[in-house]
């Protein structure tokens, strides 16, 4: 493409954002766009202030751009403003983005695309996007909650939520934190503060089963009790039951397992199913990838057919 649309000088565009992520004119455009993009790809986000999708793609592209890391920019142009450019590139709808690599352009898309198919063209324009700030921040909390450093990890939650306040996976984290440290209240009101749509997630749910399990746990007696009786009564299987509640308080779930396990060998039909439903709970808490619930799953699947 031509760039002999562009007319004026090499100053960069009136505009208080960071290098990323900046508006542009006609006048700037040779600077702000065609220059870069001989380093880096850089994406032109053609919009107008009345346009209601050009709204919804605004935060989503900039939130992808700035995920990138470097990799393309993001340099914005009024077209109301600034209509001729958009008119020699044919543009008749928007928003419109449009990649500029080398001086010309190179790819492009239109209309309000979700996050993740943004990503998708930014992959094909400037090659693979490592993990967000966000994500590496999730990864080293799940790790410090891992190692039961559980202070550590609601404070990287917290500050995913500082960024990204509907982050379901963050929400959840640091209510399971809340759990972990004792403060059953504090995750009860968390939980209760979500919007409905938040709340509905897969993480939160599991946040949710986490703390009705913690409140059960709280009425319990200690472990030595409940295996006290145990002993002397090996059929009491609501003893049994509390103590697979107990245990799993206590960061003990392979042994919650085994004592809901041998209360189904003893008697499946227990309190209409009782053990197995607690295990089927105790598995969407702890979540599918938890070694305890490979290990339980599996587990009950050879008691149940074998």
């Amino acid at each position: 493409m031509s760039d002999s649309f562009i007319t004026g000088g090499r100053q960069s565009a009136p505009s208080s954002q960071d290098e990323l992520v900046k508006d542009t004119t006609t006048r700037t455009f040779r600077a702000d766009v065609l220059e870069p993009s001989r380093t880096v790809p850089v994406l032109v986000d053609f919009w107008a202030p009345w346009c209601g999708p050009c709204r919804q793609l605004g935060p989503v592209i900039e939130k992808a751009v700035r995920q990138a890391g470097g990799k393309v920019r993001l340099v914005k142009m009024n077209i109301d403003e600034h209509p001729e450019i958009a008119g020699q590139l044919g543009i008749q709808s928007i928003p419109a983005v449009i990649a500029f690599k080398n001086g010309q352009p190179l790819d492009g898309f239109m209309g309000a695309l979700p996050e993740s198919q943004v990503l998708a063209f930014i992959e094909r324009v400037a090659g693979p996007i490592g993990p967000s700030a966000a994500e590496q921040a999730l990864e080293a909390a799940e790790a410090a909650f891992a190692e039961k450093d559980y202070a550590g990890a609601a404070n990287l939650y917290g500050a995913v939520l500082q960024e990204e306040p509907e982050n379901a996976k963050a929400v959840a984290g640091l209510a399971r934190c809340e759990i972990a440290l004792g403060g059953v209240e504090q995750a009860r009101a968390i939980l209760d503060s979500l919007p409905p749509e938040l709340a509905k997630d897969a993480a939160v749910a599991g946040a949710r089963a986490a703390l009705e399990l913690a409140e059960q746990a709280s009425e319990l007696g200690s472990p030595a009790e409940l295996r006290a009786r145990i002993e002397r009564h090996p059929h009491d299987h609501q003893s049994r039951f509390d103590l697979a509640l107990a245990l799993n308080s206590r960061g003990d779930r392979l042994g919650a397992v085994e004592q809901l396990l041998e209360i189904i060998r003893r008697d499946r039909e227990w309190s209409e199913d009782g053990a197995r439903k607690q295990l089927v709970q105790f598995f969407e808490a702890w979540g599918p990838k938890d070694p305890a619930t490979i290990r339980g799953r599996q587990r009950l699947s050879s008691l149940l057919f074998a």
